[in-house]
This record gives structure tokens, C-alpha cells and sequence, in this order.
């Protein structure tokens, strides 16, 4: 027997990242990890940065999202991210420095530190880091 899938989009205001058939589906939510699977319940739900992954026919593929929403009707799951990116993509020394930067703002205690851009640059230095090294333990 086939496996059900649930067609899933994935897009940036630059481009659609994936756009395909799927299985399964986790994300980050606001409120915590997600998994959906075809036949999930409506759902529309913000996306914490962080990683995302997309399984189709036992294979996992992996993304980054800067964050964004994600909607859920219709056997169809819609991710609509303010910026997304392939492991592949990444680079990784750049991560690096950019999450060593917003470490250090963040300890600096300057008032003049703009405290939730800073954490959202950490969030999005550690996905990116996150998905890469999950990319190359395949």
C-alpha cells in the first residue's frame, strides 16, 4: 500500500523553497514542536526560527525557517517564512560569527543592545548551525 501524503509548499518572499508531496511534517510553533501528518486537523500556527523537516518516502529533507506561519487545511501544509534556506546553503563560519555576535551583544549589558533582535539573531545562527550539522551526519 502507498503511503498517504499531504502536499506541502514551502515559501519565502524570494522564492519556493520545496514544493512536493510529503508524509510528514515538524516544525517549531510558538507553542512547541509540531508533527503533522496527511489528514491533520485545520491549524494555523507562527513558526519559531529553527529547523523544519519534510519526510517523503522514508526520506528526511531538512530546512531552516527564519520564523513565519504556517497553515494546515485540506490535506495541504502551507509554510510561509520570512527567510528559509537548504543546509546546503548554509554557510557555515558565517553562522559561527553571527551567533558569537549576538552572544556577546547579549552579555555586553549595554543599554544601547537591542536585547530581542539580538536573541532573534541567536535563534537564527543555532538553526542554522542545527540543520547543518544534522545535514552532515547524512
Amino acid at each position: 500500500m502507498a503511503e498517504q501524503t499531504q502536499k506541502v509548499a514551502i515559501v519565502t518572499p524570494e522564492r519556493v523553497i520545496y514544493g512536493d508531496e510529503a508524509r510528514f511534517v515538524q516544525a517549531r510553533g510558538t507553542m512547541g514542536e509540531l508533527g503533522i501528518l496527511p489528514q491533520h486537523t485545520p491549524l494555523i500556527t507562527s513558526l519559531e526560527p529553527g529547523v523544519l523537516r519534510v519526510q517523503k518516502e522514508g526520506q528526511w529533507t531538512v530546512f531552516v525557517v527564519a520564523g513565519g506561519f504556517m497553515e494546515v487545511r485540506d490535506n495541504r501544509v502551507v509554510v510561509l517564512a520570512n527567510a528559509a534556506e537548504r543546509p546546503e546553503e548554509i554557510d557555515v563560519e558565517r553562522a559561527k560569527r553571527a551567533k558569537e555576535r549576538a552572544e556577546k551583544r547579549l552579555a555586553s549589558g549595554d543599554p544601547e543592545v537591542d536585547v530581542v533582535r539580538a536573541k532573534a539573531a541567536l535563534m537564527r545562527a543555532l538553526a542554522r548551525l542545527n540543520a547543518a550539522q544534522e545535514f552532515a551526519k547524512h
